[in-house]
C-alpha cells in the first residue's frame, strides 16, 4: 500500500469515541471537503445538517437502528440532497452526488485524525421519515446518510479489501 494514500487505508468504521468535542473549525473543514466532491453537471444538490446537541443525537440514535452509538459521539452530520437541485431532478444523480460528498467527509475525517462511521438512511422508509421529521427537512430534501464523528477510542489498523479476482481489464473476463 502506497504511503501517500495511507489516509485512505486508515479510513475505517469507528463506533467508539473519546469524550472530546470536535472544534467547529474541524467540522467546517469536513464540510469544505464534502463540497469539493464531484457533482453531476455541478448541480451540488447536497445539503448538510450538523448535529452536536445531545437531545437530537439521542433522537436520531433511536430512529436509526444501526446508529445507536450516535449518542456517544461528539457530532453527527446528516447528508441530504435537494431533489429540485439534482441533475434533471433525478434521484439517482442526487444519491451519487451525496455519496461522493459522504466519501470525501469520511476520507477527510481519517486525514484529520477523526474516526467516523457511515450510517445508511436512504432508501429505507422507516429511517427516511423519522430523520426528516427530527431534522425538520423540507419535502424536497431527502436524507441519504448520517456520518458519526469523533476522536476514536482505538485506532484500527490501516487496510484494504483489494481482491484481484474482482478486477477485469478491457472487458469482463472469467478468472
Amino acid at each position: 500500500m502506497d504511503k501517500a494514500l495511507n489516509f485512505i487505508y486508515r479510513r475505517r468504521s469507528v463506533r467508539q469515541f473519546q469524550p472530546r468535542a470536535i472544534a467547529p473549525e474541524i467540522l467546517n473543514e469536513l464540510l469544505l471537503a464534502a463540497m469539493a466532491a464531484p457533482s453531476a453537471r455541478c448541480k451540488d444538490p447536497w445539503r448538510f445538517i450538523v448535529v452536536t446537541e445531545m437531545e437530537l443525537k439521542n433522537q436520531l440514535a433511536e430512529a436509526l437502528p444501526t446508529g445507536k452509538f450516535m449518542q456517544d459521539a461528539p457530532a453527527v452530520l446528516i447528508v441530504a440532497g435537494d431533489i429540485e437541485a439534482a441533475n434533471i431532478g433525478h434521484l439517482s444523480y442526487l444519491l451519487q452526488d451525496c455519496s461522493a460528498a459522504i466519501e470525501n467527509i469520511l476520507l477527510a475525517a481519517a486525514g484529520l485524525g477523526l474516526g467516523s462511521c457511515w450510517v445508511g438512511i436512504h432508501p429505507r422508509e422507516e429511517r427516511l421519515l423519522p430523520v426528516s421529521k427530527l431534522c425538520r427537512l423540507p419535502e424536497t430534501i431527502i436524507p441519504v446518510g448520517g456520518i458519526v464523528l469523533g476522536y476514536p477510542l482505538e485506532t484500527p489498523e490501516a487496510r484494504t479489501r483489494y481482491r484481484a479476482d474482482f478486477v477485469h481489464y478491457n472487458g469482463w473476463r472469467q478468472h
